[in-house]
């Protein structure tokens, strides 16, 4: 099953959503609460790309006069250019949703660059 892709079973049309992810949880923080809302935002921006992506391939069939129906959207198949688009906004996304977690490496990159190196803070606890 893909993100944003139930799989629907042909002999009754029943939709079936995934319950529940396999394996461990990740953790990555110290607060669980903080894991939480980073996988709350992740599933919530898969889906956003998804639709996003759907939302794309109802324009194109619209502007090139072809109709439009679930079938038609599920069996689109976009070309090199519109993919390499489509990875473009994904991208450009990607960097508003992790803003601030990027705007925080950076911050830690430059604290880092502009710290003494190991030995050097080594030497002058040790002259002291």
């Amino acid at each position: 099953m893909g993100l944003g892709r139930p799989q629907v079973s042909s002999d009754t049309e029943k939709i079936e959503l995934q319950k529940k992810a396999r394996g461990q949880r990740p953790e990555y923080f110290a607060d669980p609460a903080i894991d939480k809302v980073l996988s709350i935002t992740m599933a919530l921006a898969g889906e956003t790309a998804v639709m996003r992506d759907r939302l794309d391939t109802i324009e194109r069939l619209l502007a090139s006069g072809r109709p439009v129906s679930k079938e038609s959207v599920d069996a689109y198949q976009p070309n090199e250019n519109v993919r390499a688009e489509r990875d473009a906004w994904r991208d450009e996304f990607l960097d508003v949703v992790f803003r601030i977690v990027h705007q925080e490496r950076e911050e830690l990159a430059k604290r880092a660059a502009e710290a003494r190196p190991y030995q050097e803070a080594i030497d002058l606890v040790e002259k002291s």
